[in-house]
């Protein structure tokens, strides 16, 4: 990480699993890598918001079955100007900060962390930017800081701060915390804004590592230790730092509110105004997406007929709405949702369903992303499997076999170096090749271009657990 007399350290917390937005977002693919019809993802452009500060490098903090997307993500806006942490499990936020903060103590004993989630939309830059400089002046006399957002509406999706004078953007000013109201139902969230003093909660942070850590050495000293221990114990691995498993593991599952920012006396709260939002609904998304004089807005291929505040999202093929209202279809490959605006946080229900009945739905697409490149799956049945592959240029598979399949491999455009047992074949365009069960193989793509071929899978057994990994130079196990 560098930190040359940096002002802050942007920590970015993206180890959510986003399934309020299913079914774009799944478990292997979280909505904070998903673009929702903009030029770059969320968290590409959480990070990039900071690329002309004089902040030091980001601290992404992440689980690690997404350590490869967000390293291929963050290189393509940032470059190598961001460093990794990697959960062990999934603890909630107070685990995660402390850790974050652990690692910026032992580098810069005064270092002031800007925590924000990877996940939100922030139209204004320069404005959030001016924001954070005032809130790192304040954290920097022993405050710790939360942005709050000013209400538009009654949202009983979001959290509450109420501070302890009327708040809001214009005064610039930062006012002690008077209390964190959970979300509340909709009656209850006219009245908190009636009052003049609340602000939706942003979940964006500032404060020094040193002095959060003493709050939490207050309130969760379990964690402060656990989290001390787990850094201490932490291992490189390739460019990411993993922290010590069973240190980790300990830690309570517990929020950061929870933990330390609802309990101490030394919390303040900045109100912000400037387009802010946590895309935590399909409203959410089709309020943050450009809106034709109808209040229609969609994605990819999609067409709107004698409709109003119909929201439509393609990923592959024509959606069409006639004569809908205050709605969002949001189609892909293998699944469709269709919602009601009003009942947009019902969607918890829905995801309940799928959990219950393990459908895979929940939990991938039928594209999925590797270090290596990605893979399509064009058709599944109970004795075969069709994958359409691409291969980055200069990357390779792991070397593996398979105890209950065979695969064939149809190079359809660039060149395949392939290890079949004890054989290296080279092929190209039109050219193919056996693999039988239980014999060792590996794709590499030696070219400039990336490989593309399609690959059969037959056998009794397709899962991906059924792969015996002897080398891999990703450090997969």
């Amino acid at each position: 990480m560098t930190i040359s007399n940096p002002s802050f350290v942007p920590v970015v917390l993206a180890g959510g699993s986003g399934t309020r937005l299913w079914p774009l977002s799944r478990t292997d693919l979280p909505k904070q890598f998903l673009t929702l019809g903009r030029e770059i993802s969320l968290i590409q452009a959480t990070v990039a918001r900071f690329s002309n500060t004089d902040s030091a490098d980001p601290l992404i903090v992440c689980s690690e079955n997404h350590r490869f997307l967000t390293t291929e993500q963050l290189t393509e806006v940032v470059g190598d100007r961001f460093s990794i942490m990697l959960e062990p499990s999934a603890r909630n936020t107070a685990p995660a900060i402390a850790a974050a903060a652990w690692k910026l103590v032992d580098d810069t004993p005064d270092a002031v962390m800007v925590v924000l989630p990877a996940d939100h939309i922030i139209e204004d830059t320069k404005q959030f930017l001016a924001s954070v400089e005032q809130a790192v002046a304040i954290a920097q006399n022993g405050s710790l800081v939360t942005l709050g957002i000013e209400p538009t509406a009654p949202e009983t999706g979001y959290g509450y701060i109420q501070s302890a004078a009327p708040a809001n953007s214009s005064d610039s000013a930062a006012h002690a915390v008077q209390r964190f109201i959970e979300k509340p139902d909709h009656a209850k969230a006219e009245q908190l804004i009636a009052e003049g003093n609340c602000l939706w909660n942003a979940g964006i942070f500032v404060f020094k590592a040193s002095t959060f850590l003493d709050a939490l050495l207050r309130f969760e000293p379990e964690i402060h230790s656990h989290t001390k221990a787990s850094v201490d114990g932490a291992t490189s691995d390739l460019d990411f730092l993993r922290l010590d498993v069973n240190s980790f593991d300990q830690c309570r599952n517990i929020s950061v509110d929870y933990a330390v920012m609802e309990r101490a006396d030394n919390v303040v709260v900045l109100p912000y105004d400037s387009g802010w939002s946590d895309i935590g609904s399909w409203d959410a998304v089709h309020k943050a997406t450009e809106h034709d004089d109808d209040g229609n807005s969609g994605v990819g291929d999609v067409l709107h007929h004698d409709t109003k505040n119909t929201y439509l999202h393609s990923s592959s093929r024509l959606v069409v709405a006639l004569g809908t209202n205050n709605i969002s279809v949001i189609e892909t490959s293998d699944a469709v949702l269709v919602i009601d605006h009003s009942n947009a946080q019902s969607i918890r229900a829905a995801i309940d369903h799928l959990k219950q009945d393990e459908r895979k739905e929940l939990t991938s697409h039928t594209t999925c992303y590797r270090p290596w490149g990605h893979y399509e799956t064009l058709t599944l049945n109970p004795r075969f499997q069709v994958k359409r592959i691409s291969v980055k240029p200069g990357a390779k598979l792991s070397l593996q076999k398979h105890f209950h399949r065979s695969e064939h491999w149809v190079v359809v455009s660039g060149t395949a170096l392939v290890t079949n047992g004890e054989e290296e074949i080279l092929l190209t365009e039109n050219e193919s090749t056996y693999i039988p069960l239980g014999t060792m193989h590996r794709l590499h793509n030696p070219g400039s271009i990336a490989l593309e071929l399609i690959e059969v899978q037959t056998g009794s057994y397709l899962g991906e657990d059924d792969i015996v990994r002897v080398g891999d130079v990703y450090g997969r196990a």
